[in-house]
């Protein structure tokens, strides 16, 4: 019997875990601890594919030269290499996006392409990441299906930059949309949330609602400086 792994530290990535293992018969395994991935370890289990829908650690060259590690990165690669690509991509006003599924690589995002497939990144970033997870699914079991063989990146790439706390901050000049965007595209206990700061108050906005073009309904917590 074939092993497959999924590798995230996302908790959603559990409940695709779960789907695969009742939709594929083979052996699923699931590791969210970066201490088992290393070479040895993985080694011994021997996986036809690592599927990587999420990872916030470096993975070592040994084991991405031996074995078919599979990154999922929410963009039409090779545009939008690097860090935040759904936060990068709101805040340029896109409406949808492409989930690139494609062998990890030495150099960031840069491996081939198994195939890609598109997703809305309307709503709020919980929803965006229950319909990420949905089409990783479908691809993760076209790729077994069918077998499909990656092909290299074409065009010249474009790198964004993760984006940090302080990019977090409401700033007065922004429009109402601006606004609803960030505090959207940011909450989720993953993130820093958007935030708007006096000299002695931090106001962290969560669940907003747009109103018009004018008014933003959302939850507030205050927290002393």
């Amino acid at each position: 019997m074939k092993t497959y792994i999924i590798l995230s530290n996302r908790v959603w990535s559990k409940f695709l875990y779960q789907d695969l293992a009742k939709q594929i018969e083979a052996n699923w395994i699931f590791i969210d601890d970066k201490n088992e991935v290393n070479f040895d370890y993985l080694s011994s289990l021997n996986p036809e594919y690592i599927f990587i829908p999420n990872w916030s650690h470096i993975i070592e060259e040994p084991i991405i030269r031996k074995f078919k590690c599979i990154v999922f990165h929410e963009t039409d690669l090779p545009f939008g290499r690097g860090g935040s690509p759904i936060q990068n991509l709101i805040v340029k006003g896109y409406e949808s996006t492409v989930v690139s599924a494609i062998r990890a690589s030495e150099n960031i995002d840069a491996g081939p392409i198994y195939l890609k497939k598109e997703v809305s990144l309307l709503g709020g970033i919980e929803e965006i990441f229950l319909r990420i997870s949905n089409v990783v699914q479908e691809m993760i079991v076209e790729i077994i299906s069918k077998n499909i063989d990656p092909v290299p990146q074409s065009g010249e790439g474009t790198i964004f930059k993760r984006r940090g706390p302080k990019d977090s901050l409401i700033k007065e000049f922004e429009s109402i949309e601006k606004i609803f965007d960030k505090i959207r595209m940011l909450d989720s206990d993953y993130y820093p949330h958007a935030y708007f700061e006096s000299e002695k108050l931090i106001f962290e906005f969560t669940r907003p609602t747009l109103r018009g073009n004018k008014t933003i309904i959302a939850d507030v917590r205050i927290i002393k400086k």
